[in-house]
């Protein structure tokens, strides 16, 4: 007998909070905890550290978007009530993904000695720890793939407070963690030791939230070569946003840098930091519609614009006042904050980037609905489309205005992509559905 699972507005509303308190706990922890280690592991093994929680978060790249795949295949077939389908799908994604972070730990760890001796310029002292900090690191790709599927099972499910639950603790201890050493050894090898084995643990500890989400799941494994294609192709494309939205947030900051000067990049970077942290609200939004849109999509058109439009009514009444603030304060803000002369550099780029934001923000729900509605390639192409458009306008709008060019150019290129996915939406939310099914996720009041 397949078992239904009927999704409300009141259960979206609290997911949303589930994610948005999952994000946002480990900030106090992060305050309190990164002075003890900047004193504690002294200053390189500090930057070290540093460096090693940035390139744990790069490591979902080694899953070639199949564990958002995962999600966005496994909703579908629970929103046509076909949860009996779900196990030959979960470890197939599964399997693929322990796989991926084999293959990347395996080239992490060859290339150990020579990232940290060539491009990280280790001190000769502490070059032979590092390397061991290195290879245990690489123990930890798979670790972090896996658990992106079963953090996408989770999520398929809509089980966001148990994804959460465990979220909280694994962001706790990937910043407080590295304290349990210190009393003991400030050694860079047996720091990472200890966050590994938390990796490890929280896998685990996923895995035991999935069984007991899928009745089944944990009683054979079983594996099918027919979902591989589907995986695959829509994973391709997550990979390619993944790619290269970071690298338009991220490149620009550089090449003020090259273009202008070290110091301009600061007060271009600067702001954008800031301001980028409400990005933190649609993503917990769109975190949990981005499921509950792959279950409607296909079988109930009307449903998905409800969705979609209450979707947007919710970032636009969170944002709104945020954003303005942001843009009426920048002034005082940043002089009460950073001085004056910070504010006088600064305060056009954070009233140019507060409405970029905005802007942005609202552009998180027709993503979301694109790719729930299993059309992935359509942001990775408009993404890939834009780069050089954006680079066009970035170039010589830094050369005319300096780091406010920066800012302006980046607020065009989130203004441009935004009407290109609300055009993508409208024209997937007027088509018509095909032939009814019995529909299992529904909101309230349909």
């Amino acid at each position: 007998m397949t078992k239904t699972t009927t999704v409300t507005d009141r259960i979206l509303a609290k997911n949303t909070l589930w994610n948005l308190a999952g994000m946002l706990a480990p900030v106090p922890v992060a305050l309190l905890s990164i002075p003890l280690l900047v004193k504690g592991l002294g200053l390189e093994r500090f930057g070290l550290l540093t460096i090693a929680w940035a390139v744990l978060g790069y490591f979902s790249l080694f899953d070639l978007g199949i564990g958002r795949a995962l999600t966005q295949l496994l909703a579908e077939r629970l929103g046509h009530g076909r949860e009996d389908e779900a196990p030959p799908l979960i470890w197939t994604s599964l399997t693929l993904l322990a796989a991926l972070g084999v293959v990347g730990g395996v080239v992490i760890a060859l290339l150990a000695g020579w990232l940290v001796r060539d491009v990280l310029k280790v001190a000769p002292g502490l070059e032979a720890e590092t390397v061991q900090a290195m290879r245990l690191l690489a123990f930890s790709v798979p670790l972090v793939t896996t658990t992106a599927g079963l953090r996408g099972v989770l999520e398929a499910k809509q089980e966001f407070a148990a994804v959460n639950m465990i979220r909280v603790p694994m962001g706790v201890f990937m910043l407080a963690g590295p304290l349990v050493v210190l009393p003991f050894t400030n050694r860079l090898d047996a720091v990472m030791g200890v966050l590994v084995a938390g990796r490890f643990a929280f896998m685990l500890a996923h895995g035991a939230l999935c069984a007991r989400a899928f009745q089944g799941l944990a009683e054979r494994p079983v594996i099918d070569a027919s979902q591989i294609r589907p995986l695959m192709k829509f994973g391709s494309w997550m990979t390619v946003s993944n790619i290269v939205s970071p690298l338009m947030t991220n490149l620009d900051r550089l090449l003020v840098g090259a273009m202008v000067s070290v110091s301009a990049a600061a007060f271009y970077a600067t702001p954008q930091e800031m301001v980028l942290k409400f990005s933190l609200i649609p993503a917990a939004i769109v975190g949990v519609l981005f499921p509950a849109f792959a279950g409607v999509y296909r079988q109930d058109r009307r449903r998905a614009r409800r969705l979609f439009e209450r979707g947007l009514l919710q970032v636009f009444a969170v944002l709104l006042p945020l954003t303005a603030a942001s843009f009426l304060l920048a002034r005082p803000g940043l002089t009460w904050w950073l001085g004056s002369a910070f504010a006088e550099h600064g305060t056009r780029v954070l009233q140019w980037l507060s409405v970029g934001v905005l802007i942005n923000s609202l552009a998180y729900i027709p993503f979301a609905l694109i790719q729930g509605a299993g059309r992935p390639d359509l942001t990775g192409k408009l993404q890939l489309g834009l780069t050089p458009v954006y680079f066009a306008m970035f170039l010589p709008l830094v050369h005319t205005w300096g780091v406010e060019g920066a800012a302006m150019a980046w607020t065009a290129r989130v203004a441009i992509e935004a009407g290109f996915l609300f055009a993508f939406a409208f024209r997937l939310l007027a088509e018509e559905a095909p032939a009814p099914v019995p529909v299992v996720l529904q909101t309230e009041g349909a």
